[in-house]
């Protein structure tokens, strides 16, 4: 019955008229019911409830009005503060000017009447430009409103110098304030740009008054000519130069009537180098000409022109005349010299000639005799590859020929084929070694961190047996030191003085391997209760093919020792050796300590080294040589594992796309046919699967660079002829971690 949207009087008086007609109706009746009386108390609730309305609307009138009057006194004292402030200040609201203060309507007041509420944005700018005060802006009031546009949602300020009429300066600056507020300052910067302008002129008053006196004051003669060869200044000192009265030299004088000048007077002589079309024809192609020329006095002028970016020149004059006759005096007296000195060579031609032919034999057999050894060095060092190779695949075989024969009569025999076949490698070992460190080859050695657990514990496991089979005690002590070393040539040398000490200790004997700190150093000791050296033998027995006296005949080519002193000098080592007959010997090398790394920590002293570990993995071979192949697969087989034997890297990847799956592990030689490598063989089958396959590389290829190649690669690197005790454990950890997700390491130092 009401409508909540009339005014509160027209619902007053609406309510007002229901309540009458209630009551009326209530009067009109006979007896007053229940019923009667629930309507009359419904009707007093209704009338208190619109009185109670009527109150809070007269309330939130009153708040309105009370809103309304303090908008209104903001707004006033907004704009007293706009008319206090020093800049010109204007809103524009959705594009058109909402507020301002007097100054912003006084800078331009051939337009002031324009600039009302309600001024379109885009309109005040052109104001601005057609203003008769207007006369200049930096980069161009047009572009002012496209730059605020651009950033409207940035929040960035537009700013612009503008330059009015009497020498009046402002700086413009616009920024959005909101989506939909501009707020536009005008900034006086007359007194700021007035000064800068006064302190810029005096600068360049200053700076003209000192070059003015360094010009004057230069010890060379100098003279500026304008584009049309007319000179425009100079100083005193060219004036001496060329000794010419102050009248006569004075400015737009042609550079042509200069020169006729000085002909007149005999201070030059008539040249064609000194004609002025030639010199501004090559002025124009250089940039700059130097000469010397003589005048008429027999002084020599040193002269120098250089382009000036109007068109015109600079010249620079110096009397060198001092120095040009020095230098003739220098060279006649060279001249004298080298006369003497070549009379007093040729008598020594004469001497050296005959001496020549009493050392041309001597050259001549020394030539014979370095060739010899050189012949040897690089020949040993060329065959390392092809040496290794037919050994490499005899152990491979032997190896798989004694778990066949375990249980026969021949296993004895091919026992005693394998010790003779190791002997046979360490003396190829050791020439090998000898032939590389007597190369100058940089890469023959590369020192870095190596740890000695790791290096001594490899040694354990590789001599271990053989002590036990001579009934020799070898007992390591646990060393947790790292050295600055190469660990390849550090690991040859602590096994071959392991090896010799095992061999020269009777049966029930003892040999000790260990290390000691001596303040930045560490020094590696092998022990020994062998037949020990003589005071006299101590000194040779580093020697090739020398061997102390009391060394039994047949107990090798005595070349361990000396590949241990090679080594050691090349790396800086400290080697020596006490001894005595009948008791031992302790070999000891002195090393740098270095701070622990721990990633110098070599993966294989987290191998298992039992015999019993299961291989039944899938091997991938890559490898060229066929017997090595052969052998290489016969031995993994023997252990278990299932094999793809491959002669090339194409090869291998068709036996990886037949299986449709990536091999569990790659060995791969790294000289392959036509070129190829290992390196690139493993790298295309794990694009081609997408797998980081493991991968040990076997190779007689002990340079620094193939160990980059692969730490590079994640890839362990192994030296030909491999030893079979390492290559077994180290396949079954790289597996592991290959399936547990873990990086590789590389194995440096036992390669």
């Amino acid at each position: 019955m009401l409508d909540p949207d009339d005014p509160p009087e027209l619902q007053v008086a609406k309510q007002a008229k229901i309540i009458d007609a209630l009551v009326r109706r209530a009067n009109r009746q006979k007896d007053v019911g229940p019923s009667a009386f629930r309507a009359f108390q419904s009707a007093i609730e209704l009338r208190q409830r619109v009185m109670e309305q009527s109150r809070d609307l007269e309330r939130a009138t009153t708040e309105l009005e009370s809103a309304r009057y303090e908008r209104e006194q903001t707004r006033k004292s907004l704009v007293k503060a706009l008319s206090s402030m020093e800049e010109g200040f204007a809103l524009f609201t959705d594009g058109q000017l909402n507020l301002c203060n007097d100054l912003f309507q006084a800078i331009f007041p051939d337009d002031a009447e324009l600039v009302m509420p309600g001024l379109d944005l885009a309109r005040f700018f052109t104001l601005i430009q057609n203003s008769r005060q207007f006369v200049s802006s930096d980069r161009g009031v047009s572009n002012m409103l496209d730059t605020l546009e651009r950033n409207c949602y940035s929040g960035m300020v537009s700013s612009e110098v503008i330059e009015l009429v009497g020498d009046c300066w402002y700086k413009l600056s616009a920024q959005y304030t909101s989506s939909e507020n501009v707020v536009i300052l005008l900034t006086d910067i007359t007194s700021v740009v007035r000064r800068n302008r006064d302190e810029k002129e005096t600068l360049i008053d200053r700076q003209e008054d000192y070059l003015q006196a360094v010009f004057q004051n230069m010890s060379s003669g100098l003279c500026t000519f304008s584009a049309k060869a007319e000179i425009m200044m100079h100083n005193a000192r060219f004036r001496e130069i060329l000794d010419l009265p102050h009248p006569m030299l004075h400015a737009r004088m042609p550079v042509q009537g200069l020169l006729d000048l000085m002909r007149a007077r005999g201070l030059i002589k008539a040249d064609d180098e000194l004609k002025v079309g030639k010199w501004q024809h090559e002025l124009k192609n250089r940039g700059w000409l130097r000469k010397r020329v003589r005048d008429g006095a027999d002084r020599v002028l040193d002269v120098q022109a250089n382009q000036l970016p109007d068109g015109g020149f600079l010249v620079e004059l110096k009397d060198v005349t001092l120095e040009a006759r020095a230098t003739e005096t220098l060279e006649n007296r060279v001249m004298e010299r080298t006369a003497e000195l070549t009379r007093a060579n040729e008598k020594l031609i004469q001497e050296y000639e005959e001496k020549a032919r009493v050392e041309e034999a001597l050259r001549v057999a020394k030539e014979r005799a370095e060739a010899a050894v050189s012949s040897k060095t690089r020949f040993l060092a060329a065959a390392s590859h092809d040496l290794l190779q037919p050994i490499n695949a005899a152990k491979l075989m032997i190896s798989t020929l004694i778990e066949i024969t375990r249980d026969t009569e021949l296993h004895v025999m091919m026992d005693r084929l394998d010790g003779a076949f190791g002997s046979a490698e360490q003396l190829l070992h050791s020439l090998l070694d000898i032939s590389r460190l007597e190369t100058a080859d940089p890469d023959t050695v590369s020192p870095t961190n190596v740890s000695l657990a790791s290096v001594i514990a490899g040694i354990h496991g590789d001599q271990a047996l053989v002590a036990e089979k001579k009934n020799v005690r070898l007992d390591v002590v646990s060393c947790s030191g790292f050295v600055h070393s190469d660990p390849v040539y550090l690991l040859r040398s602590i096994q071959n003085l392991v090896v010799n000490a095992i061999q020269y200790t009777d049966p029930g004997g003892r040999v000790l391997v260990g290390c000691r700190r001596l303040g930045d150093k560490v020094v590696v000791q092998v022990w020994d209760t062998g037949i020990g050296i003589a005071r006299k033998d101590q000194a040779r027995v580093f020697e090739e093919f020398t061997r102390a006296e009391n060394v039994p005949f047949g107990s090798g080519m005595g070349l361990g020792l000396s590949v241990v002193d090679r080594a050691c000098r090349l790396l800086g080592h400290k080697l020596s050796l006490r001894s005595k007959p009948g008791v031992g010997s302790v070999f000891s090398i002195e090393m740098d300590r270095v701070e622990a790394d721990r990633g110098a920590m070599e993966p294989l002293d987290l191998l298992p080294h039992s015999d019993d570990v299961p291989m039944d993995h899938i091997v991938l071979v890559i490898e060229n040589d066929k017997d090595v192949l052969f052998g290489t697969t016969l031995w993994l087989e023997q252990n278990g594992a299932s094999v793809l034997p491959a002669h090339s890297t194409k090869e291998a990847m068709q036996f990886v796309t037949d299986m449709g799956m990536p091999p569990d592990i790659i060995l791969a030689d790294y000289q392959l046919d036509d070129g190829d490598t290992g390196v690139n063989a493993i790298r295309q089958i794990r694009e081609m699967t997408q797998t980081h396959v493991a991968a040990i590389l076997i190779t007689a290829d002990r340079s620094e660079s193939l160990r980059s190649a692969g730490l590079r690669h994640d890839i362990s690197v192994m030296t030909k002829p491999v030893k079979l005790s390492r290559l077994r454990p180290l396949i079954v950890w790289k597996v592991r971690r290959g399936m547990t997700g873990q990086s590789i390491d590389i194995d440096k130092s036992r390669r």
